[in-house]
This record gives structure tokens, sequence and C-alpha cells, in this order.
């Protein structure tokens, strides 16, 4: 401080000391002084000069304040002051000059301290190494210090940062700051940063910005926020604007969803606010971002579904419907819906469906289209309407029909109590207000956009002009209004209605014969034209004459001469009588090559300034764009040459219908093949449970076999020489249960022998399925081919399982051959115990005892001849079996020889294949020498079709290398 009141006081004492050697003496003292508390008083003081001496505290210190910033940044205070001078020299924000010139030499002298600092790219990355610092003092100047290089030199600046590591994610810890000072001066230096740069931009974005900035709209309260939301809202902006990845991270992130609380206004709209309606603006104008008709159709679309998902599209239909609202947010709310349901049929039914509060409920098309036609609501709102007219009805053909129905007869009510839509456009289009003509003109042109089928509804369409006239046609009264010219008084621009007329009418009649035929039928439709183009008017009537000739030309390539007195050839030669060829190519051309036109050819939104900019239509360019050239053409061409071009289009007419022929046949085929690829699969899935079965059963007999073997070894042990009656008890004792044992295993037996026979004629009942398949009628040559190639293969697989299923059988039937004799010997076995030689010294219980066991091998024996009666039953079954067995042999014979004969007959279609194909080349030689004649005389030839037949000749050979056989012409 005494340093500095020295210098200030030397200053004052003389004149010597100017303010430049003041400021060098400081500068002298930042670089040499080695106490750390002068050098901080030395920056301070040209902090406190740098916003009035500017030039000369730029020039000197510049250089010492870079190398306090090396040197000093242990000490924040001095850091600081260094940041904030540095900032006073760049900056031109404190800068409040009212004459245009020290303004413009403020921001050069900005420019060129910019340039100065970033010259050393150390610099920069010295800068972001100090935004790492939490101290307030360091931070909040280093923030504005970069905002305001970013702002000077932004270019420069994004492609230092871009290379410095983690530069990028330095700044967005700025967005975490709980200072709301230094995180809301973050969102403005982010805005700088990501101006005009992509790859910024995806870095940021992926630095979770999106969070972050979603999140502090949030706690800032949304609509109803600062400018700190606004600030947010543009960033995201920047960030969205024109770039597909982040736009594709937004909507996947699901962050769409979060934007709809933004639009709930509430019911009551009476405290709207100038920062709520900048920041509504805004919202809105970052939905338009995401469904703009520049970005890609996949995007926009995947964009508008999720809206109409969360129900934002609802929101702001509520909003479209609601009172009190702005009109500058009604408007680009108008607009932001278009965009919303542009091209995306569920929000266009929805935005059809959505009705107005009123009593009674009116839709919110006719609500809107009553805005339109109303020559005392602003411009503006009238072009939005026009729009969200169009976008309804864009790629929408069930609007066109609901639109053009409501002019129809049978659907107009007769009560008069309600208005159409109809009805609304009906009056535009013959109001005396030529802005409503031309808006009318223009909505009913986009209801027949690439619709035939409308357009030839609307020629249904009657109007009654006064009491006691018959009625006229739409058509016929276009005609007539645009006959009467400027007599008329209408109030607007004088050639705006007549513009809008012809753009309705050229619309209505291109690609649509029927409606050129109603056209023609009025004998004054063509004189007038013809006089139109003949005459020689003024530059404002040229852009008339060219619409004119557009009309005519449209007569002409469109006309399918079914009136004799207005053929093509007849029209020509009237146009090369009245006009000249040169003549009417020339005002042709009036059309493309006005200063409006190109303009309304780069965005489909209706955007103009003033009324009378309003002259061409979006839709209507790209119609222009498609028809000048073949008009031209057309005009040019002979009547030999037109005969020509009829013959080779019959002829392509007869080609495609071969090749689509083909194609359908082709199709039919390969649903065929798939349909024996599925029965073949299911039969391999049967094959392979019937395997199993068996597998299941040899187990089972296994068992069978080594539980008998055991009870066999048990009853050897008993010898019946011994003869002893306790032996004999209790091998009575055991003998019974070991047979019940064993009936029970027999039954098991038994009904796995069922199981297997019912298995087996499941399998019988698919060989005579497989069978059908392959010999019904209406089957292909080709397929039968591949079917048979395929069924030789899963014949001889049945045969080798039929043959193991034989084998099997005839194992279980040894074994039960088996079981019968072993049955034999344990009967003899129980009658010789059944008469064991008396004992001496026998008692009368003895011979009690003797009579029970007697009745005991009694019943012994009853069991044992039910045991043979089962045995003999399942011989009967055995037996059954081999007969089922023969006849699937034989049913596999028959196959056999069926698929012989299917083998003769693939090489006999593989011969007509052959002769099939040499006649297709022989056609398509044919065709191509034709569009060849059809190049020189100088029609074009559609690429589709050379794409088409191309894609035929590969799938053709395709299906000739498969060996595929198509069936005949």
């Amino acid at each position: 401080m005494n340093f500095l009141r020295g210098v200030m006081g030397g200053q004052s004492a003389g004149p010597q000391h100017t303010e430049a050697e003041t400021i060098q003496k400081l500068c002298d003292r930042v670089a040499s002084s080695t106490l750390l508390d002068d050098r901080r008083n030395a920056v301070r003081a040209l902090k406190s000069l740098s916003k009035k001496y500017r030039l000369e505290v730029g020039i000197q210190a510049m250089e010492h304040l870079i190398h306090v910033l090396q040197t000093d940044r242990s000490d924040s205070e001095i850091i600081g002051y260094a940041l904030d001078t540095l900032y006073n020299i760049i900056s031109n924000d404190e800068e409040e000059e009212v004459e245009e010139n020290s303004t413009r030499q403020s921001e050069d002298l900005g420019s060129q301290f910019t340039e100065i600092f970033i010259k050393q790219q150390e610099n920069v990355t010295l800068l972001l190494s100090l935004l790492e610092e939490f101290d307030f003092h360091v931070r909040w100047p280093g923030v504005k210090l970069l905002t305001s290089l970013l702002k000077q030199l932004g270019p420069q600046v994004q492609q230092i940062i871009l290379v410095s590591p983690m530069g990028v994610s330095r700044l967005m810890d700025l967005l975490a700051d709980s200072r709301e000072v230094i995180r809301n001066d973050g969102v403005l230096l982010l805005q700088a940063l990501t101006r005009s740069n992509g790859a910024i931009q995806k870095i940021v974005a992926f630095e979770n910005a999106f969070e972050r900035l979603l999140d502090i709209i949030t706690e800032e309260g949304n609509s109803d926020g600062g400018i700190v939301v606004e600030d947010c809202l543009i960033l995201l902006q920047n960030l969205l604007k024109n770039n597909n990845s982040n736009q594709n991270f937004f909507k996947e992130g699901s962050y769409i969803q979060r934007m709809k609380p933004w639009f709930d206004v509430g019911d009551e709209n009476s405290g709207w606010s100038a920062q709520k309606v900048t920041n509504l603006h805004v919202m809105l104008q970052l939905v338009r971002v995401l469904v703009s008709p520049t970005n890609p159709p996949g995007a926009t679309s995947s964009c508008q579904k999720a809206m109409f998902q969360c129900g934002l599209l609802q929101q702001l239909c509520t909003i479209l419907m609601a009172t009190g609202v702005p009109a500058d947010i009604l408007t680009e709310t108008i607009n932001t819906v278009s965009e919303v349901i542009r091209g995306y049929q569920v929000n266009q039914d929805y935005f059809a469906s959505v009705n107005a509060p009123s009593n009674p409920p009116r839709p919110a098309i006719v609500v809107l289209l009553m805005s339109m036609v109303n020559e005392r609501q602003p411009f503006v709102l009238r072009c939005a309407v026009l729009y969200c007219f169009q976008c309804f009805l864009y790629k929408n053909q069930k609007g066109q029909g609901e639109i053009v129905s409501t002019l129809l007869p049978s659907t107009i009510d007769a009560t008069g109590n309600s208005v159409s839509a109809g009805q609304l456009l009906c009056g535009g289009l013959f109001s005396t207000d030529s802005l409503s003509n031309w808006c009318a003109a223009v909505a009913l042109a986009h209801a027949l956009q690439e619709n035939a089928t409308q357009k030839e509804q609307l020629l249904r369409v009657q109007l009654a002009t006064s009491i006691g006239n018959p009625p006229v046609s739409l058509l016929q009264q276009c005609t007539n209004i645009l006959s009467q010219g400027d007599k008329i008084d209408r109030r607007g621009s004088k050639i705006q209605t007549r513009v809008g007329l012809l753009m309705l009418l050229c619309t209505w009649l291109s690609n649509c014969p029927i409606a050129v035929t109603h056209f023609l039928h009025n004998s004054a439709n063509v004189p007038f034209l013809t006089g139109q183009i003949a005459e020689n008017l003024g530059e404002e009537e040229q852009l008339v004459q060219g619409l004119c000739a557009l009309l005519l030309g449209i007569s002409i390539y469109f006309n399918d001469n079914s009136l004799e007195s207005y053929m093509k050839e007849k029209l020509k030669q009237l146009i090369e009588k009245r006009i000249g060829k040169e003549n009417f190519i020339e005002k042709l051309g009036f059309i493309s090559k006005h200063e409006l036109y190109s303009r309304a050819s780069q965005k489909p939104q209706p955007n103009f300034p003033s009324p009378e900019y309003m002259i061409f239509d979006h839709e209507f360019t790209k119609l222009v764009k498609e028809l000048e050239g073949v008009i031209t053409k057309a005009i040019y061409k002979s009547s030999e040459e037109d005969k020509k071009e009829e013959e080779v289009k019959k002829t392509l007419e007869q080609h495609d219908s071969i090749v689509t022929h083909y194609k359908n046949m082709i199709r039919e085929q390969d649903l065929q093949l798939e349909e024996l690829k599925q029965q073949i699969s299911t039969l391999k899935c049967q094959n392979e449970q019937l395997q199993t079965a068996v597998t299941q059963q040899v187990s089972q007999i296994q068992q069978h076999k080594d539980q008998y073997n055991l009870l066999k070894v048990q009853l050897g042990k008993d010898n019946p020489h011994q003869g002893s009656y306790s032996d004999a008890t209790q091998m009575n004792g055991i003998q019974p249960e070991e047979v019940g044992r064993l009936r029970e295993e027999i039954e098991e037996l038994k009904s796995n022998q069922e199981r297997l026979q019912s298995q087996l004629a499941e399998k019988d009942s698919l060989i005579e399925n497989l069978k059908s398949s392959q010999s019904s009628p209406g089957t292909n040559e080709q397929s039968s081919a591949t079917a048979s190639a395929q069924d030789s293969e899963q014949i001889a697989e049945l045969k080798q399982e039929l043959a193991a299923l034989k084998s099997q059988l005839n194992s279980q039937s040894v074994e039960i051959t088996k079981l019968q004799t072993e049955k034999q010997e344990l009967l003899q076995k129980t009658e010789t115990f059944a008469k064991p030689a008396p004992l001496p010294g026998e008692s009368e219980v003895g011979t009690a005892t003797k009579t029970d066991v007697e009745g005991r091998l009694s019943a012994l024996l009853q069991e044992t001849k039910e045991l043979k009666n089962e045995i003999k039953a399942l011989s009967e079954e055995r037996t059954a079996i081999k007969e089922q067995l023969d006849a699937s042999n034989s049913t596999i014979a028959i196959l056999q020889n069926e698929k012989n004969k299917l083998e003769v007959d693939v090489t006999d279609s593989k011969k007509e294949q052959d002769d099939l194909l040499v006649l297709l080349a022989d056609q398509d030689q044919k065709i191509f020498s034709l569009k060849n004649k059809l190049k020189e005389l100088g029609h074009p030839v559609e690429e589709e079709d050379e794409l088409e037949s191309g894609d035929q000749d590969d799938e053709e050979d395709e299906d000739e290398d498969d060996g595929k056989d198509q069936s005949h012409i």
C-alpha cells in the first residue's frame, strides 16, 4: 500500500509522471520485486487501472501477469487480481461506448489481446488448470476470462481446449459447484464452448451434461425460473441442434420424458412474466430441434413417438387450446405441434381427435382454420396455422380423405349448425382477402398431395354460386375466378390470389388424367391460358405467365387423349401456332428463376417477413422441379415419338407383369418349402422321442430280467431231498411275495408294450402325412425335387429306426419266451413240494398243518395259471406289433417307388427350366433394345425399372444355382 501511495502521489505531483510511466513502474515492480506483498499490491494497482487504461495495461503488463499466474499459484489473492486484470484487458463487456466507431475499436482491441494471449497454447492450458482451484477468488475470475476468450476467438480457443488433456471435463465440473455464481457463469462458458463445434458438443453430452442441466432447470422452477433456466436451455440447444448423435443420446437416455413438466402452465394463465414467456419460447424451440424436418427421418419419428408416449404432445395441445396464452407463445406452440405430428400417423390421428373447449366442442383443426382465414388475425399466427395444417396432411392419406369428405355433398351438414374444415377452406378460397385466398388454395392443395383418389373425389364437389343458378363444380369456379383476374377488388397483393389458384390447379391436375379431362372439357380454359402466355406483360405478371405455362404443360403431359378436340398433338400444334415452343419454354422457366422460389424451396415452414413475400409453397417447388424437365421434352416430341413411347410403355408394362408373376411364383414356392422344412423338423423331433421311449423300454426289460433271475436263484436254493417241514414252511412263506412281485413286473411290462404300440401307430400316421404332402397336386416341380431329395434321406433314417424297433421287439419276445419256460419250471417245483413224503410220528396237529399248506399251494397254482394267461396275451400283442412293422415296411417300399418317380419328374422339369431361361434371356435382350431406342428418342428410362429387372435376373440366377425349378408362364 505504501508503494501504491508513492506511485499515485508521484503521478499527481508532476506532469512528467504520465499514466504510461505509472503502469511501467508497476510492471517493473511486478517483475523485479522479491516480496510477495509488493507484487500483490502492484497487480492490484494494475487491475484498478486496466478498465480506464486498457490499451496501455494490455501492452505493458500482459506478459508479467501471465508470469504471475505461472509462478505465484500458491497465493490465491494475487492470482485473482491477475485474472481480473486480464479479463478487463480482453473483455468488451465493461465498455459502455455509445458511438459505433468506439465500439468497433474496442472489439478489435479485445480480439488482438486475445490473439496475443492464445498465441502460446500453454497459457490456455494454464488457465484450465487454475479452474481446478476451489478458491472463489481464483475460479470465478478464471471462468469469466475463459468465457471472454471464447467470445473473442471462439474456434481457435475451442481447438486448444479440445486437444488439452481433460480440458472439457474440467469445465464440466463447474456445473456441480455449490456456489450459484460460478455454476451460472459456468453455463455461460459452456454455451460459448459448444457453439458450432460438434466434437466438443459430443464430449460435453457424454460428460452427463443433459442430466445436470435438467436438474438445474428443475431446481430453478422450470418455466417459472429466472434467466438461469434460459441459459441452460440455450446450452441444450447448442448440444442438440444439427447433432444427430446427441439427439439420439438424449432420446435413449429418456430425457424427453423430463421435458413434459416444462409445459405444465396450470389452469390460470394470468401470470405470464416476461422471463416466463422467454423460457417457454426457448423450451418450444428445443422441442422443435428434436423433431425438425431437416433431421434424419428415423430419428425424427422415434422422437415423435416418445413425445406421444410420455404425454408431451397432449400437454402442448392443452396449451394450444387454452385461453390467455400470449400471442407469440401460441404461435410457437402451433409451430411445435406441427413438427411433432408431421409425417407420423399416430400423432396425426391424435391431433385430429383434439377438441377445443367450446360449447358445442369443435375440432382443433376447425378452430385453427378459422384463425387462418380471418384477416384480422396476426400474420405470423396465420402462417403458423397453415404450417400446422400442412404437417397434419403430410403423408397422411387418411387425414386428406377426411378433409376432402367434408366438401362432398353426402357429408355436408344440412342444418348448418357446425362449420366443417372444407367449408372454411372454400370460404377462404373465394373471399375478397388475397392472403386468405392464397392460404386456402395451398391448404387445399396439400389435401391432394400425392393422392390420386382425393383428386378424383374433389371433382364431385359442387358449389352454389347464387340463387336461381345451377351449381358449378369447384374446378370450374376456380377457373372462373382465375379468368376474372384483377376485375374483383381484393385486399392485398394483386397476383397472390391467381398464384394460389394456379398452384392448386397444377397440383390437382398432375398425375390425374381424369382431372385433366374435366379441365379441358371447359372450352374457355385453353384459350385463356394461351392468351395469358402469349401476352407481353410486365415483370410482375411474368410469374403468372410461367404458372399458366406449367398448367398447360401438365394438361399436355398427363392427357389421355380422351377428348378429340384437345389431344396432345393438337395442343402442341396450338402452342406452336399461338405462342411458339421457344417462347413457351422461356415463360415456363420464369417460375424457377423467381427470387422467392429458392427461398420457399429451402424449408417446409412458410416463414415470410410480410404477406407480400408469400408467393410459393414448399411442396409446390418440388412439383415444379419434377415436371419442368418432362414438360419441356413433351413439347418438343413429335407424334411418331409419342406413339413409339406408348408402345414401349405397353411393352414395359407387360414385362413388369411377367416379372411380378414370377416374383409371386417364387414367393409361393418359398412358402411351400418352408412348410416342408417344418414338417421334416417335426418328424425328426417325434423320431427322437420314439428313440428315447425305446431306450427306456430296453432298460425296463433288463431290470425285469435281473429281478426274475434273482427270484429263480432264491427258489433254486430250496433242496427237495431235505423234505423238512420247517424248510417247506419257510419256502411257502416267501413264495407268494415273490410271485406277487413278478406279477406286478409283468403288468408294468405289458403297459410299456402298449405305450410302444401307440407310439408306433403315431409314427405310421406321420408317414402317411408325409406321403400325402409329397404326392399332393399343385406342388411345383422345383419344390418337389428339393423335397424328394430331403425325403429320401428321411425315409432311409425311418427304415433304420424301424429295423431297430423290430430287433428290439424280437428280443422282447425272446425274453417273454424265457419267462414262460422258467414259469413252467417253477410250476414243476411247486408240484414236487405239493407231494412231500410223510414223516414218522406225525400227530394230528401235523395233519392240520399239512392241510393248510395244501390250501396255500392250491392258491399258488391258481396265481400261476393267471400268469400263464397274461403271458399268452403278451405273446398275442407281440404278434400284432410284428404285423404293424410289416405294414410299415410296405409303406417304405411305396415311398421309395414314389421317390423314383419324383426324380424322373425333376429331370424333366430341369429341361423345361433351361428352355424357359433361354426365352427369358431373349425377352430381356428385346427389352434392352427397346430401352436403348427410348433413350435415343429422348425419353427418360427410370432407374427403378432397370434395378428391378436386374434384381429379377439375380433372383433367377440364384434359383438356378440352388436347383430350384420354376413353373411355366
